[in-house]
């Protein structure tokens, strides 16, 4: 069960156009707990990139290797999406509150 803030060895297969993410990667978990722990069969997610690319905020936010998450990452801000939980692979590694924070701030700016 896929809490908020965790980061996720998820399959993003198939995609329907090129310009969306895609395989299997690690994404954040963004969506409330409420709603995670409850048997809803979708999540909202944020893919990461270990191509990284500096200086893009808000489109991308940078994360550091930690747990199973072997590579500096980016997290594609813009890339918000829902998935199917039979999607979720493997729990890797957790963002921190700050970073969260952080990333909630990113997606207001976006959206806004």
């Amino acid at each position: 069960m896929a809490s908020k803030g965790q980061i996720w060895l998820a399959n993003l297969n198939p995609v329907k156009k090129n310009n969306e993410v895609g395989k299997v990667r690690p994404v954040v978990i963004f969506q409330n707990n409420a709603l995670n722990h409850n048997g809803y069969p979708t999540t909202i997610i944020l893919p990461l990139s270990t191509q990284l690319i500096d200086d893009v905020q808000p489109i991308r936010m940078r994360i550091s290797k930690r747990g199973k998450l072997m590579h500096d990452s980016d997290i594609i801000v813009t890339q918000i999406r829902a998935i199917d939980n039979s999607r979720f692979i493997k729990h890797l590694a957790d963002v921190t509150e700050q970073e969260f924070s952080t990333l909630k701030k990113l997606l207001l700016e976006i959206i806004e």
